[in-house]
């Protein structure tokens, strides 16, 4: 016999496993390796693996049944694939050269004449006690993989998923995205935060477009992606922001919160630092970004789903003077004011037609002259400040115009500070 746990040596003795298989042996069509004999019985004793199970099955057989003989030659079960380990051991670490990762997870996609054999020998067996092919075949290849890498299997979040497809006989990597938290600061008007498709031809290029396919030349998502993409060696990025300021205005203060997605990234562990330098330089007077650091995927859920205070400095233009006075104390009538606010005319058609309530928490006058003036606003997130100065005919109540008795408009809007704390 062979060493052995004499537990185990106990539990695959038992007379139902040994007549099992027995049964297998001779029902089977044809030979049978270690391992998917083993493999049979996996959840029957622990510690040992299923060739190991395999061997001292076949030892018990030989002893037990003296003269009856275990034919040998290729598995009919697995068709030698528990034999060839080692090859696709090579051609996973030859799709991995490229990749810089520190946790993975191994899957299979078996094919059908394996998945046909799987089920015929529990039809012999049954598969109460067995485990499935892809089963072993992931922990086994999974296992040599750490030990020729150095890195570690991660069943709940691996940097990237090798894929042995017994198909094409090929691995294929599935690569896990790269998230990355930061605050962007917007200095220049006209660029929205992401691309925006024509709306006539919706990105397939027309005349309107000048055959570009978007409405704006550039966006925030492409100025960082064209600055870090090519470094991660990913294949695109997606920029998911806390909110989004209008494309007329400004992004300053602190700057907007927001997780960049890297798609199927090569490299992981670049020096954030220098991300945020290289950003500054190769975008210099329109954006930067700041506080760059890594996260996970929840991240992105958070950001987009928070509800951050926002301050504004909002430029306002009137059709007819007022007073210094009567427009403080408008400001006065605003601060501490929740504002009932249809959606806004001109977001109608990608916004639903409902009111909102928003809370001003204080507005305050910065500089003025008879016609033109400056305030600050601080406010609950998601208050249209453009409607709350105009009033969009009567949608939003109360409005600046109103409380004012005169057509206000605003002529420069920024976004100062967007109260959001990533921890």
């Amino acid at each position: 016999m062979l060493g052995k746990d004499s537990h185990v040596e106990e539990e695959l003795e038992k007379t139902e496993v040994i007549e099992t298989a027995r049964k297998i042996v001779k029902e089977g069509l044809g030979p049978i390796c270690d391992n998917c004999i083993g493999r049979q019985f996996a959840k029957i004793s622990s510690g040992l693996s299923n060739a190991k199970r395999g061997q001292i099955l076949k030892e018990v057989l030989r002893t037990k049944w003296k003269g009856e003989e275990i034919e040998q030659g290729k598995c009919w079960v697995c068709n030698g694939l528990f034999e060839n380990l080692d090859g696709w051991v090579l051609k996973a670490l030859d799709a991995l050269r490229e990749y810089e990762f520190d946790s993975f997870l191994v899957g299979t996609k078996v094919s059908g004449m394996l998945l046909e054999n799987e089920e015929l020998i529990w039809e012999i067996a049954g598969a109460s006690y067995a485990e499935p092919l892809k089963a072993e075949l992931n922990r086994e290849i999974g296992k040599r993989i750490e030990r020729e890498t150095g890195k570690t299997v991660d069943f709940e979040r691996p940097d990237l998923v090798v894929l042995l497809n017994l198909w094409t006989e090929k691995v294929e990597l599935q690569v896990n995205s790269c998230f990355i938290y930061g605050r962007y600061r917007k200095f220049e008007r006209g660029i929205p935060q992401t691309r925006w498709l024509c709306r006539e031809c919706r990105g397939r290029g027309c005349e309107k477009c000048n055959y570009t396919g978007k409405m704006y030349p550039e966006s925030v998502e492409e100025l960082i992606s064209s600055s870090i993409l090519a470094v991660f060696k990913g294949e695109y990025m997606v920029l998911h922001g806390c909110g989004r300021e209008d494309i007329d205005a400004r992004m300053l203060g602190s700057g907007r919160p927001f997780v960049v997605e890297i798609k199927e990234p090569k490299r992981r562990k670049l020096d954030l630092r220098m991300l945020e330098d290289k950003v500054r330089e190769e975008n210099a007077g329109k954006l930067e970004v700041t506080g760059l650091q890594y996260v996970k995927r929840e991240m992105v859920a958070q950001i987009k789903n928070a509800k951050a205070d926002k301050t504004y400095r909002v430029g306002v233009g009137l059709k007819t003077k007022v007073l210094k006075n009567d427009l403080e104390n408008a400001l006065n009538t605003l601060t501490g004011a929740v504002i009932e606010q249809r959606t806004p005319t001109r977001v109608l058609h990608r916004r639903a037609d409902m009111v909102r309530r928003r809370k001003v928490h204080s507005a305050k006058l910065v500089s003025f002259d008879e016609s033109v003036f400056f305030m600050e606003i601080k406010c609950d997130g998601g208050l249209y400040i453009k409607e709350l100065v105009s009033g969009d005919g009567e949608r939003t109540k109360p409005n600046l115009s109103e409380l004012l008795g005169t057509d206000a408009e605003v002529k420069e809007l920024d976004v100062m500070d967007v109260f959001y704390n990533c921890n």
